[in-house]
């Protein structure tokens, strides 16, 4: 067992019992002849909070892309819990999911995209409202108060009836982590969300989701090239190179101790010390 793994389990004991919430083996992806991801196989426990790095081009979106069901892997499976995300078993035989399937398993996992995806005719109040009322089936009270009160934890309170253009780019993008929260996922998936900011405008995103990292036990997976914030924030970091997990462990371990010449280069075009 790996050190970050047992560090996990100490500090998480409640975890520390069953399978993995999600489970990829031995997973491949390739777009064209372009091999993107060569044989995966990574475990996320219930609750962990893991942090992918690496450089452009490792694999690290098309991870997280695959457990929304935005992108089909090549070969290998993934699961969430005891059940396969991709496919199904009939007959004894393993046949590719259809859709109804793919929607059932969309359920548990939420997704903050790079760009925020807002509807802009609406306010954000209605925003944040629309998926639980018609994909969860909750009545629009119901709705409100779950999404006034996820508006409020990331200071927008005072901005539901406000729309997105006339937000800030930091402000749509917590509206964005609060319509994905709001829906009560197992897994919350965050796709580099500060790449589209201007600098100024980060820090304030990377607080929101530090937060909720400490306050909630939903597990999630953050693909990032912000260090410290990695560092801060992760159970776990998964260093990805050319299609592979080059090396992986505790936060003090991927940034005190790299191993790996590959590794070392990596953070030192990030870390400063």
């Amino acid at each position: 067992m790996a050190i970050a793994e047992r560090e996990f389990m100490k500090k998480h004991p409640e975890k520390n019992i069953g399978n993995p919430l999600v489970r990829y083996d031995n997973v491949t992806k390739k777009f064209g002849n372009t091999q993107v991801l060569k044989g995966l196989n990574l475990d996320i426990k219930p609750g962990e909070k893991v942090a992918l790095i690496g450089p452009s081009g490792s694999g690290k979106t098309t991870i997280i892309r695959m457990l929304m069901t935005l992108e089909k892997p090549t070969s290998g499976v993934i699961k969430i819990g005891e059940e396969l995300l991709w496919h199904k078993v009939v007959n004894g035989k393993l046949v590719e999911a259809d859709e109804k399937h793919l929607r059932k398993m969309r359920s548990d996992i939420g997704m903050v995209f790079q760009h925020f995806n807002l509807f802009p005719h609406m306010t954000i109040l209605r925003n944040v409202t629309e998926a639980p009322i018609h994909v969860l089936g909750l009545s629009k009270e119901e709705a409100r108060e779950r999404a006034v009160d996820m508006l409020t934890k990331v200071g927008l309170g005072e901005k539901l009836d406000a729309y997105p253009e006339q937000l800030s780019g930091g402000q749509k993008q917590r509206v964005a982590i609060a319509r994905a929260v709001v829906m009560q996922p197992k897994i919350m998936l965050f796709d580099e969300v500060t790449s589209a900011l201007d600098p100024e405008l980060v820090g304030e995103v990377l607080q929101v989701i530090k937060e909720l990292a400490q306050e909630t036990d939903m597990a999630m997976v953050l693909v990032t090239h912000e260090m410290d914030f990695a560092r801060d924030v992760a159970d776990r970091v998964v260093f990805l190179n050319n299609g592979q997990i080059e090396e992986e462990g505790s936060p003090e371990e991927i940034f005190g101790s790299p191993k790996s010449e590959r590794l070392q280069a990596f953070l030192s075009r990030f870390l400063k010390s």
